[in-house]
């Protein structure tokens, strides 16, 4: 049975960490890989997908580098030494939690958003009249399609580790863009101010 809270109770604090535009921009790009992947045979649906898939990847991309803070990559990827000291805590179970992205989440983005790239647009040129048939883009664009699906995995995986590990639902505030302020979570170390090591 359930207590109300007493006086000394906390209650939950709410930030507001990614704007709407950057929400819709991570579904839209999301929803288009998705189609693009499950429609490989082509057709018009897979080249939409994929052109969807590329304007949004390099829009995000710009977005790294000169969009409000939070969504810069200066504001969330962390240096090499940083990223391995993240990896060490993470594999005794003392990792801190962040309000932004984790140092080994933000390579993730990176590494998606870099296949991604990769795959859209060797897909795109090879639509054009000059590249039509041409065997390394084919194999540049399959490569980087097979690449992309333990990507998604594990970026899937690693969602929900960090949702279970600090009792937050991520796939929640990636949908409302909040998280609490503060930590809570007793299997979670105290919140990190994410700046960039």
């Amino acid at each position: 049975m359930s207590h109300p809270p007493g006086p000394h109770t906390p209650r939950t604090q709410w930030v507001q960490v990614w704007p709407l535009w950057q929400r819709v921009l991570h579904m839209a790009l999301a929803a288009a890989v998705l189609i693009a992947l499950f429609t490989h045979e082509g057709g018009r649906m897979h080249e939409a997908a994929g052109y969807v898939a590329l304007a949004c990847a390099v829009l995000r991309i710009l977005m790294g580098f000169a969009g409000p803070t939070v969504t810069r990559f200066s504001s969330f990827v962390h240096g090499a030494r940083a990223t391995w000291a993240y990896a060490q805590q993470l594999l005794h179970g003392v990792e801190p939690r962040h309000i932004n992205h984790n140092p080994l989440g933000a390579w993730m983005v990176l590494a998606l958003l870099l296949v991604i790239l990769i795959g859209a647009a060797s897909g795109a040129l090879y639509a054009t009249d000059r590249y039509w048939g041409d065997a390394t883009l084919i194999a540049i664009h399959a490569a980087s399609c097979w690449a992309l699906l333990p990507l998604v995995v594990l970026h899937w995986v690693g969602v929900a580790h960090a949702s279970w590990r600090h009792r937050e639902n991520l796939a929640a505030a990636m949908w409302d863009g909040r998280k609490a302020a503060t930590d809570d979570a007793p299997h979670a170390a105290r919140a990190s101010s994410d700046q960039p090591g």
